[in-house]
């Protein structure tokens, strides 16, 4: 049903979106999830042509929606979008929120437009705030009464774009209830959410977006259960990180241990576990000295606050190879230490540089 080929948006010299391509089938729902300011929102605008592409293709049934001539507001009729911030009149009633696009778009009645948004309005649960004003109602109230006008146009497509984002927690729910009645129904959608177990229950397909681009998509139990790249890992796993690269054998180990005990703090990891990881790095850093002088090491410490694991990392140059291996006749105390303090150990070769990773055993 919607076809992106290549869709790029630039702001001058910042790049917003790098070359999008995905189809969307008609009936699915795509949940877009990614870190803020990540181009989730742009994409949506680019498809509803509210913001007009740099470059690359859009077609909507086969329609060019980017060809000179192309008949926008009937595009746009098709795709409706709902907005975080509903985008409601202020001086117009429930009820003539709904009506006035079908009336003067649509050429509908008054008394056909009003029946049918009625109808929407029982769907969403408002029929007793027909005639309420906007700013008597709730934040949840609002957003439902933004889905309802949408649907008053009849769209094949609704873009929503971070729908709960404006809400109180409490008004959360309410919202997401009536989306997922549409996804039920087969409505097609795209939705841009922070809301992680909404995604997962209501999603066909999942795309993560990270820096203007689609990053990784897949199936809810792909993405949320077994991604495949280390970005979209971080982000579902909600991982925090703090990283120190090593130039010179003249490093400071002592600022350096500091700066990991803050990390642990921040993040109230045990007092156990802090000494585990404090004397892993140690111990690593110890069979990696000899090889500081052949190129740059750099530390990782990553904590995924949603699985609770703690792991270190070490990238040395290549040529390094596993010093679990090679330093192993030279020290092997400190090769039994470490094996000791990490739960699992893994070795492998990214991009030219050797990647020691050690899970840290909790205490």
């Amino acid at each position: 049903m919607i076809h992106v080929e290549k869709l790029a948006k630039r702001y001058g010299d910042v790049t917003v979106l790098s070359d999008i391509s995905t189809h969307i089938a008609r009936g699915e729902v795509i949940s877009v999830i990614g870190p803020s300011g990540t181009g989730k929102s742009t994409f949506l605008r680019c498809l509803n042509l509210l913001e007009e592409p740099s470059a690359g293709s859009i077609s909507i049934d086969g329609i060019d929606a980017l060809a000179p001539g192309a008949d926008v507001p009937r595009l746009r009729q098709k795709m409706n979008m709902v907005f975080q911030s509903f985008n409601l009149f202020a001086h117009l009633c429930v009820l003539d929120n709904l009506t006035l696009a079908p009336i003067r778009l649509k050429g509908m009645s008054r008394a056909e437009a009003e029946a049918k948004s009625l109808d929407l309005l029982r769907m969403v649960g408002l029929s007793a705030r027909a005639h309420a004003f906007p700013d008597e109602l709730s934040g949840g109230q609002k957003q439902r009464v933004a889905i309802a006008r949408c649907l008053a146009m009849e769209p094949e497509v609704i873009l929503f774009d971070e729908p709960t984002s404006a809400l109180d927690p409490t008004m959360v729910s309410e919202v997401l209830s009536v989306i997922r009645r549409l996804a039920r129904e087969g409505m097609t959608m795209i939705i841009v959410t922070h809301e992680m177990d909404f995604a997962r229950d209501v999603s066909n397909r999942v795309f993560y977006m990270d820096e203007g681009l689609i990053y990784e998509e897949g199936t809810p139990e792909q993405i949320f259960g077994n991604p495949q790249r280390p970005r979209t890992r971080a982000f579902i796993n909600r991982v925090r990180s703090y990283g120190h690269r090593i130039a010179t054998a003249d490093f400071d180990p002592y600022a350096m241990n500091a700066e990991i005990e803050a990390f642990c703090e921040k993040h109230l990891l045990s007092h156990d576990t802090r000494h585990n990881l404090l004397l892993l790095t140690e111990e690593v850093l110890q069979l990696h000295m000899p090889s500081i002088g052949k190129g740059e090491i750099g530390i990782t410490v990553d904590y995924a606050e949603k699985t609770g694991e703690l792991s270190l990392t070490v990238d040395s140059p290549a040529g390094v190879g596993n010093v679990l291996e090679t330093g192993a006749a030279e020290d092997d105390f400190a090769l039994l230490l470490v094996r000791n303090y990490a739960r699992r150990i893994d070795y492998h070769v990214a991009d030219g540089r050797g990647l020691l990773e050690l899970a840290v055993k909790r205490a």
